[in-house]
C-alpha cells in the first residue's frame, strides 16, 4: 500500500514519470520520494521539460555538462563515429582514441603523459587506486573525510562523506584524514597538513598514496589555502606515497584553469578526470599518470581493463569535447566568467542573513547557509545526506526549481557550477533567481 505522501509525490507524475519511477531506481533516494521529471530538449545552459517548463542549469545538471545543451560538435562527433563504428575491442583502436590520449597529455598539469580511458569518474579512482598499488607495492590509500571519489566498491571505500556508510566494511588498507575545512574542524587548513604528516609516518611505509580533490566538489566547495597542496604533494613523497588528484568535478574549466590543480601549479602523479570530459554528452573517464609511472608498466603487467575501455563513440565525444574548449577559448571565458559571478554572489550574500559564506573558485562556487546571523550554524547536516525528508537547504533549491533554475545542493551547501559557456546577462538572470531562493532561508532562521 502506498503511504499518503507518497501518493502526493505521484499525483503530479505524467505517463513517462510513472513508467520511470515503477521501473527504475532513482540514485541515492528513499524510493518513496523519488519524483522523476521528464525533460525534452535542451538548449546551451537551459533545458525545457515535458510541460513546457524552461529553466536555467546553474548547477550544470551533475556539475558535468561544463559545454551546455547544444554542443553540436560533440553530438556530430559521436554521431559519425556510431556509423562509422559503434564497439571494437580495447586492443584495437581508433584515431579518436589516439588523438584524445595525445590532447590530454597536452592540456594536463606538467608531464602527465598516458591515459586509461574508462566509463565514469569512479572507474577513472578505482583504476588510479589499482595502479598506485601496483607501482609502489604498497596497499594502504589515504583520502579525506569531506570528499566523494565515487559509488563503486573501491571508489566509495575511499569516499568519506555519510554515503559510504551503508556500503562498510571497506576496501582494506583505507585511511581517512582530516580536510582543509576551517568550519568544520579543530584544525586550520595548513594544520590539518601537519596532521596528514603524522598520521604517515605512523603508518610506516604502507601507504600507495593520497587522494584529494584538489577543490572539494559535492562536500561544500572547498577551497584550500594557495600552498596547501603544493605541501601536500611535498608530504606524500616524503614518505614514499604517490600524490592522485580526482578532478572528475573540478576539471575542464569548472575552476577558471584547466584542472583544479593548475590553480595551485600542482603537477600529481595520477589525475582522475570524467565529466566535463565529454561534457557528460558521453560517459567516459580517464586516469592519467606520469611517464615515470607509465614506464613501470613496460614489463610490469597493466593489471586492469574493461569491455568498454576507450570506447569509440565516448573517446570521439571526448576528442571533441577538448578540442571545443580550445578552439572558442572556452577556459579563458570560464575564469572570466567566474571572476564576474564570484562578485555578484558576493553582492547578493550582504543582503541575505542566511548567507554564512560564500566561497569557491572559477564557475565553481558554494553558497553556505546558517541559522544564526554571524554564526555557523548549519541548516543541513552530515546525516541529512542519507535520511529521509527535506531540509531549508532542499527548500532554497525547490524555490529557485519553481521560478525557473536548477539550483543543486549538498548537506548545507548550494552548489553553483553552470556550463562554462555562460555569459554575462545569464548569470544575472540566475543571481536574480537565487536572490529570491534565499528568501527561504532568510525566513526560517532562529531568531
Amino acid at each position: 500500500m502506498a503511504t499518503e505522501d507518497q501518493e502526493t509525490v505521484d499525483a503530479g507524475l505524467n505517463d513517462v514519470e510513472r513508467t520511470d519511477k515503477e521501473y527504475v531506481f532513482g540514485t541515492w533516494a528513499y524510493q518513496s520520494e523519488v519524483s522523476p521529471t521528464e525533460i525534452v530538449g535542451g538548449d546551451g545552459v537551459y533545458f525545457t521539460d515535458a510541460r513546457g517548463n524552461r529553466r536555467l542549469d546553474f548547477s550544470a545538471q551533475l556539475m558535468c555538462s561544463n559545454l551546455g545543451h547544444s554542443a553540436d560538435r560533440v553530438a556530430d562527433a559521436m554521431a559519425e563515429q556510431a556509423r562509422t563504428g559503434a564497439y571494437f575491442a580495447p586492443s584495437l583502436t581508433t584515431e579518436n582514441r589516439a588523438e584524445l590520449g595525445r590532447l590530454l597529455a597536452e592540456v594536463t598539469p606538467g608531464d602527465l603523459s598516458k591515459t586509461f580511458f574508462s566509463t565514469s569518474g569512479t572507474e577513472a579512482v578505482e583504476a588510479a587506486i589499482k595502479i598506485a598499488r601496483l607501482y609502489t607495492g604498497k596497499h594502504k590509500i589515504m583520502s579525506r573525510y569531506r570528499s566523494y571519489h565515487g559509488a563503486t566498491y573501491g571508489s566509495i571505500s575511499v569516499t568519506g562523506d555519510p554515503r559510504r556508510l551503508m556500503a562498510e566494511p571497506a576496501l582494506p588498507g583505507t585511511i581517512k584524514a582530516p580536510d582543509p575545512y576551517a568550519y568544520g574542524s579543530t584544525l586550520e587548513p595548513m594544520e590539518s597538513l601537519e596532521y596528514i604528516d603524522e598520521m604517515l609516518m605512523l603508518e610506516g611505509d604502507t601507504v600507495a598514496a593520497v587522494l584529494v580533490e584538489p577543490v572539494v566538489g559535492s562536500n561544500g566547495i572547498l577551497v584550500p589555502p594557495t600552498e596547501y597542496l603544493p605541501r601536500l604533494k611535498e608530504i606524500a613523497h616524503d614518505h614514499g606515497a604517490l600524490l592522485i588528484c580526482d578532478e572528475v568535478m573540478a576539471g575542464f574549466g569548472r575552476c577558471g584553469e584547466w584542472f583544479g590543480s593548475d590553480v595551485f601549479d600542482v603537477t600529481p602523479d595520477i589525475m582522475t578526470m570524467a565529466k566535463g570530459l565529454t561534457g557528460a554528452y558521453a560517459p567516459l573517464g580517464a586516469t592519467t599518470v606520469t611517464p615515470e609511472i607509465a614506464a613501470h608498466f613496460e614489463d610490469n603487467m597493466f593489471c586492469h581493463g574493461h569491455t568498454y575501455a576507450g570506447h569509440p563513440v565516448a573517446v570521439a565525444a571526448g576528442r571533441a569535447a577538448v578540442e571545443t574548449y580550445i578552439d572558442d577559448d572556452l577556459i579563458p571565458h570560464a575564469r572570466e566568467m567566474g571572476e564576474y559571478l564570484g562578485d555578484e554572489l558576493e553582492k547578493v550574500a550582504a543582503d541575505h542573513p542566511s548567507v554564512g559564506e560564500v566561497r569557491g573558485v572559477g564557475l565553481f562556487r558554494g553558497v553556505e547557509l546558517t541559522k544564526k546571523e554571524g554564526e555557523r550554524v548549519p541548516f543541513g547536516e552530515r546525516k541529512d545526506k542519507i535520511s529521509k525528508g527535506k531540509t531549508v537547504v532542499d527548500e532554497v533549491s525547490g524555490h529557485a526549481w519553481k521560478n525557473g533554475m536548477h539550483l543543486a545542493n549538498m548537506i548545507n551547501t548550494l552548489i553553483i557550477a553552470p556550463p562554462v559557456v555562460i555569459s554575462e546577462d545569464e548569470v544575472d538572470e540566475a543571481v536574480a533567481i537565487l536572490d529570491e531562493a534565499l528568501r527561504v532561508s532568510d525566513d526560517a532562521m532562529e531568531n
